[in-house]
């Protein structure tokens, strides 16, 4: 049986953690979707998978759009968390933009572009 939950340990909330996401990890993008990833290495010890969402107030001024889409991708990683293991690896930082002013109109839109992404990570 799958594990579809997301516990407050894989959330991502430490600023340190955020600032060195954003010191050190690297850039991803697939349609609207980018992330940022910072995988386990000797030097910058992580134990296990980190997760976190941001959406811009430069793209949605309101905070019910920016909530609602935040929703969405949280509920994205929680429901395909085991794909994105197998992407991205079980002891990884990550954080998940959405990268354009128009808003989905479904959920199906954003999982599609989610798991678009991790697949392409797969790839290289």
């Amino acid at each position: 049986m799958q594990n579809f939950t997301y516990p407050r340990a894989e959330k991502l909330k430490k600023n340190i953690e955020i600032a060195l996401l954003f010191e050190k990890g690297k850039w991803r993008t697939c349609g609207n979707l980018r992330i940022i990833i910072l995988k386990d290495k000797p030097n910058l010890p992580v134990e296990s998978v980190k997760f976190g969402v941001s959406v811009s107030k430069r793209y949605f001024k309101k905070a019910v759009h920016r909530n609602r889409l935040k929703r969405l991708l949280r509920e994205c990683y929680r429901l395909n968390k085991g794909l994105f293991e197998t992407a991205f690896g079980d002891k990884t930082l990550a954080m998940l933009f959405w990268v354009s002013s128009e808003m989905p109109q479904k959920y199906q839109d954003v999982e599609a572009q989610f798991i678009k992404l991790c697949e392409a990570q797969k790839k290289p």
